[in-house]
């Protein structure tokens, strides 16, 4: 990887730390495609692909007696999982290497699809645990395969190589909803269709597993040097606002993720593969189109456009009573998706040194999490409290939520993050 200072986009945020000689895990690659390059993009797509059939999770919360508050609580309380350990990934990554928390990673997160099998109960700790180790299995997939990725590119490109790896993940999430829809549009049982669901993620994460030994193989353990501690990284280096963007747009993504299903079972709408189609066609077109995009202007601006996309994306679930009309909200959320992640890593992380990458990226990736822990609790709660009252509960639910949307889009256009800042030379 490199260990080139070369100064990340116009917008970089100022650390007189960037000077700083980081340690690496292999040789830079200034154009980024190489064949290490696809094996990552074929083991995240994989990894993606098995999350992506996790649309139906609601169902297997179902099945084993949890309703719509339950199923909020246990996504919430699983991110907790994610949260706690991002931190210690992040350190792991900088310390030990991305390569190796990466492989174990995808084994954790295979491992926690089985497990799900034998929870019987949505009430006992068991549902909680295993979920807390689905996501912290994932956690650690995307903090370390991104910071292995990005590390051998100059840091101006650490937006384009991101967002290209992202792009596995628009196929993955295309084709998972699918695949999941596929196995449930039969007469079989439920408790079937919930049962090839994870059988069939886990082959898919254990292939995963397998493509990225090979992606990871004879990658060098980094040389150790004296670093601050972990705390003084991040009161160092922590951009609040980007971080607040981060959680709003891990849960802009997340509600759809975990919602849409039992709302679309409410409307008498039996597939919800559409929406996933068209979100994944319309992320990865976008993501092509903005490939260069981010280096030529910085990634502040596509942040404040990807905010007031998934704001109005929410608008358009409130009219939603016939399959088709899941294709508005779809594209427009797809489009921010693809402009969101990005920017936002890209800005997160170039507030730091780039031998602390691994910190950076955990930590903004924890954020999304954090978006996630906060708002799937709080509207399982408030469906749990409002359906009695009213038929239109999700209706109500989403223009809430893109208020809420709106009020921090405000606040970051208002704010000195979202002006252009220059790397100090």
């Amino acid at each position: 990887m490199t260990t080139s200072n070369a100064e990340s986009s116009s917008d970089s945020q100022t650390s007189g730390d960037h000077d700083a000689q980081p340690q690496t895990e292999s040789l830079s690659v200034d154009h980024g495609y190489d064949r290490i390059f696809w094996f990552t993009y074929i083991s995240n797509g994989l990894t993606t692909l098995a999350n992506g059939m996790m649309v139906r999770y609601a169902d297997f919360v179902d099945l084993i007696g949890g309703d719509e508050q339950q199923l909020g609580l246990i996504v919430g309380v699983g991110m907790i999982g994610s949260i706690v350990i991002r931190l210690a990934q992040g350190e792991a990554i900088d310390r030990c290497g991305s390569a190796r928390v990466w492989f174990w990673s995808v084994v954790i997160y295979s491992l926690s699809l089985i497990l799900h099998l034998a929870v019987s109960s949505a009430s006992t700790p068991a549902v909680f645990l295993v979920r807390a180790l689905m996501q912290a299995g994932l956690a650690g997939i995307f903090g370390s395969s991104i910071t292995f990725v990005a590390l051998r590119v100059p840091a101006k490109r650490m937006a384009e190589i991101i967002g290209a790896l992202g792009t596995s993940g628009f196929l993955g999430l295309m084709i998972g909803p699918l695949i999941s829809d596929w196995l449930g549009s039969g007469h079989a049982p439920a408790e079937q269709m919930v049962s090839q669901m994870f059988w069939t993620a886990t082959v898919l994460a254990v292939g995963s597993a397998v493509v990225t030994w090979f992606a990871t193989r004879g990658a060098a353990m980094p040389v150790h040097h004296s670093r601050p501690s972990l705390l003084q990284v991040i009161r160092r280096h922590h951009p609040l606002m980007i971080s607040a963007t981060a959680a709003v747009m891990g849960a802009g993504f997340a509600i759809p993720a975990t919602f849409l299903r039992p709302f679309a079972v409410e409307l008498n709408i039996s597939s919800v593969g559409l929406f996933f189609v068209v979100y994944a066609l319309m992320g990865f077109g976008a993501r092509l189109a903005s490939r260069s995009l981010f280096e030529r202007f910085g990634n502040r601006p596509w942040i404040s456009v990807g905010l007031v996309l998934l704001t109005i994306s929410y608008l358009f679930y409130i009219p939603v009573t016939k399959t088709w009309h899941l294709i508005a909200p779809a594209a427009i959320a797809g489009v921010a998706h693809a402009l969101l992640f990005p920017s936002i890593m890209s800005a997160g992380t170039a507030a730091f040194p780039r031998q602390s990458m691994g910190v950076a990226t955990s930590l903004i990736l924890a954020m999304f999490d954090v978006g996630t822990f906060i708002s799937a609790p709080l509207i399982g709660i408030f469906l749990r409290i409002a359906r009695p009252l009213t038929p239109n509960a999700y209706p109500w639910m989403f223009g809430g939520v893109a208020c809420v949307f709106a009020a921090v889009t405000v606040v970051f256009l208002l704010s000195s993050a979202a002006r252009p800042h220059r790397t100090a030379e």
